[in-house]
C-alpha cells in the first residue's frame, strides 16, 4: 500500500508472516455441525416465535420471495456453516450476508479444515492474524476481483472453486464453505467489510481500495435483493450487532427512495442477551443503543407494515432448532 501524505505511515512491507499450517486452531472439522446430525439430534429449545419465523421463511420461498440471512462471524466459529450452506442448497436462502470475519473463517475452513486462532496466545508474540496464506490469498483475490469490478463474496467464491483467481489454489475442504456453495448455486454471498478491522488488513499485500471496492459492490448486490421485498419476504439477523442492522437500514431506505418499498416484511433478530423493547423509544436506556434490536426488530418492520421478532438464546441451540423446523 502506497501513501503520499504528510503523516507518519506504517511500513506494511516490514510485517513478518508465518505458515498457516503452524497455527493452532480452536475450530476443526470435528466441531462442525453436519446437517444429518442436526436433524437427528434433540434440541432443548422451544420458542413459538421461532416456529412462526420458520413458517414465514418457507412461505416466502414457496412464493418466490426473498429470504435474506445476515450474520456475524460467531455462527461460523460455532460450526454452523454447514447448516447454512445446506439451506442455500435447498433454496431456503436467497442471499447470505456476513462481515469479513465470517468470510475469513469460512475461507480457512475450506482451505485447511480449521479456523479460529487463540488471540491471547498469539498477540504478545506479534503473531495474531499473521498466518501467511490467509492474508496472501484473500488480498490477492480481492485485488483481482476489484480489477474485474466484482463483489467480495463472488471473488472469494471463485477462488475457492478452483478457478485461477488470479492463480489456482487447492481448497480440499471447499464443500464446508458457504462462499463456495453460494457461488456454485448462484446465490449471492455478500461481505460487508470495514477497513482495519480484519486480520487480512495486517498483511503486506493489503489493498484497502480493492477491499472497499469489492465490498461496496456487495452492498449494491444486497440493496438489489432488498428491492425485491416489495411483495414481502424475510430478513434474519444472526449475531451481527452493528454492521448487519446498519446495512439493512440503509438498503431499505434506498429501496423506498426509488419506489421499491419493502412491504409487509418479516424480520427476526437472533442473539444471546435479553432485550427490553420498552427501551427502544427511550434514549436514556442503554438498550436503546442495541442496533440489532432497534433497527431489525422495531424500526424497519414498523416503517413498512411488517412484523419483527427477537429470538433469544445460544446460537448452538437456536440455529439448529430453526434448521430442523425448516427442513423437517
Amino acid at each position: 500500500m502506497n501513501y503520499a501524505g504528510k503523516y507518519p505511515f506504517f511500513d506494511f512491507s516490514a510485517v513478518d508472516t508465518y505458515p498457516l499450517s503452524e497455527r493452532p486452531n480452536k475450530v476443526t472439522r470435528d466441531d462442525l455441525v453436519a446437517p444429518e446430525a442436526a436433524l437427528a439430534s434433540h434440541i432443548p429449545y422451544e420458542n413459538e416465535d421461532l416456529n412462526t419465523v420458520a413458517e414465514q421463511i418457507r412461505a416466502a420461498r414457496s412464493n418466490g420471495l426473498p429470504v435474506i440471512w445476515m450474520m456475524g462471524a460467531h455462527p461460523v466459529k460455532l460450526g454452523l456453516g454447514p447448516l447454512i450452506g445446506d439451506l442455500i442448497q435447498r433454496g431456503l436462502i436467497s442471499l447470505l450476508a456476513t462481515n469479513c470475519a465470517g468470510a475469513i473463517h469460512d475461507f480457512e475452513l475450506a482451505l485447511i479444515g480449521e479456523t479460529s486462532e487463540s488471540v491471547p496466545n498469539a498477540l504478545p508474540e506479534g503473531k495474531f492474524g499473521m498466518a501467511y496464506e490467509t492474508g496472501k490469498y484473500i488480498n490477492d483475490a480481492l485485488a483481482y476481483g476489484d480489477e474485474l469490478m466484482l463483489g467480495m463474496g463472488e471473488s472469494l467464491g471463485r477462488m475457492i472453486s478452483g478457478e485461477p483467481f488470479p492463480y489456482a489454489v487447492d481448497f480440499p475442504h471447499r464443500a464446508l464453505s458457504f462462499l463456495y456453495i453460494g457461488h456454485s448455486e448462484a446465490v449471492p454471498v455478500t461481505i460487508h467489510a470495514t477497513l482495519g478491522t480484519d486480520i487480512t488488513d495486517q498483511h503486506p499485500n493489503f489493498d484497502g481500495r480493492a477491499k472497499g471496492g469489492c465490498s461496496g459492490r456487495d452492498f449494491g448486490i444486497y440493496a438489489a435483493e432488498v428491492c425485491r421485498l416489495t411483495g414481502g419476504g424475510v430478513v434474519l439477523n444472526v449475531g451481527s450487532a452493528v454492521i448487519g442492522p446498519e446495512v439493512l437500514l440503509k438498503a431499505v431506505s434506498m429501496a423506498a427512495n426509488i419506489g421499491k418499498v419493502p412491504q409487509g416484511i418479516v424480520t427476526a433478530d437472533f442473539d444471546l442477551r435479553p432485550v427490553n423493547f420498552e427501551h427502544m423509544a427511550d434514549e436514556s436506556q442503554h438498550s436503546y443503543y442495541f442496533r440489532d434490536a432497534k433497527s431489525v426488530v422495531t424500526r424497519v418492520p414498523q416503517a413498512f407494515g411488517g412484523k419483527g421478532y427477537y429470538i433469544q438464546g445460544n446460537f448452538a441451540q437456536t440455529i439448529p432448532a430453526l434448521y430442523q423446523r425448516l427442513v423437517k
